[in-house]
Parts: C-alpha cells; sequence; structure tokens
C-alpha cells in the first residue's frame, strides 16, 4: 500500500467534502450510462440497436460492451484520481459502481487489459487489475492475468482512430492456452475500443469462446 494511501482524509476524492470516499452529492452527479445502448460496441443509443455509426464496419475482437459512467464531468474527476491522482483507494468505490450499473457478464473468468510497466511501478498499483478483482468478488468469478503485452508499446492518449488502432496492432497475447473459456476483459477508460478488441482478439486467437468488455468509463460521441 502506497504511503498516500495511508494518509487519504476522510473526505471525498471528489469534491473534498463529505465523510465517503465519494459523497452522496458527487455520486448524483455522475453520468451514468446502463440505459439504451448498441448491442456491439456499447455506446449510448436513444432505444438499442444491433449496431451504430461508431462500430459499423470495424472488425471488433469483442461481442458486446459495457460502461458504468460517461467519460466526462465527475465521470472523468473520478477516473482521474483513480487513474492518475494514486487514489487506489477508489477502486472498490469504483468496482461497485460498475457492479451497480452493468449487468454482470456470462463468464467463466474475469481479465485485465496489461498496464505499462513502469507506469505500474509509478503508481503501485494497476488500475484495470484492481478494478477486476472487486469485479471479482462482487460477480463471484475469478479474475486471473490471461493478457501479456508486449515489452515496448507506444501509448494510445493522443493518437486518432486510425493511429490507436495501428498501434496495438499485435501489442498483446493470450498468456497461456486457453479451452473455450467466456472471457470478461476490464479496463479503466474504454476510449474508441481499439485496445479492448486488440485484447479480446488476441484472447480468442489463444483458444477462448466468447469476449466481452467491460469499463469503468466511456467517452461517449455524439
Amino acid at each position: 500500500m502506497r504511503v498516500l494511501d495511508l494518509l487519504l482524509p476522510a473526505c471525498c476524492a471528489l469534491c473534498g467534502h463529505g465523510g465517503d470516499p465519494v459523497c452522496p452529492a458527487c455520486v448524483r452527479a455522475l453520468p451514468l450510462l446502463g440505459g439504451p445502448a448498441c448491442a456491439r460496441c456499447g455506446k449510448p443509443t436513444v432505444m438499442p440497436v444491433a449496431d451504430c455509426r461508431e462500430c459499423r464496419g470495424r472488425r471488433l475482437g469483442f461481442e458486446g460492451a459495457a460502461a458504468a459512467v460517461a467519460f466526462e464531468g465527475r465521470g472523468r474527476d473520478l477516473v482521474l484520481r483513480f487513474k492518475d491522482g494514486g487514489l487506489r483507494g477508489l477502486a472498490s468505490t469504483s468496482a461497485g459502481l460498475i457492479a451497480t450499473v452493468c449487468p454482470a457478464p456470462e463468464c467463466d473468468v474475469l481479465t485485465w487489459v496489461p498496464g505499462d510497466r513502469w507506469r505500474t511501478l509509478r503508481r503501485g498499483y494497476h488500475p484495470a487489475q484492481e478494478l477486476a478483482r472487486g469485479l471479482a468478488e462482487r460477480w463471484d468469478v475469478p479474475a486471473r492475468p490471461l493478457l501479456a503485452a508486449a515489452p515496448l508499446r507506444r501509448p494510445q492518449r493522443g493518437l486518432d482512430h486510425t493511429a490507436r488502432r495501428r498501434n496495438v496492432r499485435g501489442a498483446f497475447r493470450a498468456a497461456s492456452a486457453l479451452t473455450g473459456e467466456r472471457i470478461a476483459v476490464v479496463d479503466d477508460v474504454f476510449t474508441t475500443g481499439a485496445t479492448l478488441s486488440a485484447c479480446a482478439a488476441a484472447l480468442r486467437k489463444g483458444g477462448a469462446g466468447p469476449v466481452a468488455v467491460v469499463t469503468l468509463a466511456r467517452v461517449v460521441r455524439m
């Protein structure tokens, strides 16, 4: 546990008031998802659809996606405090939020997008792994490290859609042989879906059955 975790004050991580990790007012301000969505990529829609403009014509490695909050406003604040602010203690709150908003996927095991080694060492934890472990407890499904990443991988931040897909091509592989297991891949943010799709494709190539993805937040484009 990092020193910052021990020194975390008994107040809301988002507004600095109240006595909870995320106070009731900030919880109410979260841009929750969970309404109608694209069945293929999980993008929020006015009514349920089989596919949408964001994923139509794209080859996706996963069969479905779900996220708890939009990556905006208080939802963005939550992700950044947890992911880049060193507040590891928000893992439990975030996993609980996902489990409340998102239906549990039909899966045999949870795994997570591998983290960058140096960022993980700097933080002292890997957010996606922390979320997967929290969800495993709530959904009563095992969580295991099933993916391995290339040792040198350029960050996705700042890249456009096309560059993101190109950047993760061949970047992941299944860490061990799989035998048809249904898998859900967990990550902190769904931006374009390129990383999650590459992870799902690697698992399928390694012998997995259907793959779903679950994230804390999602970038919502109009």
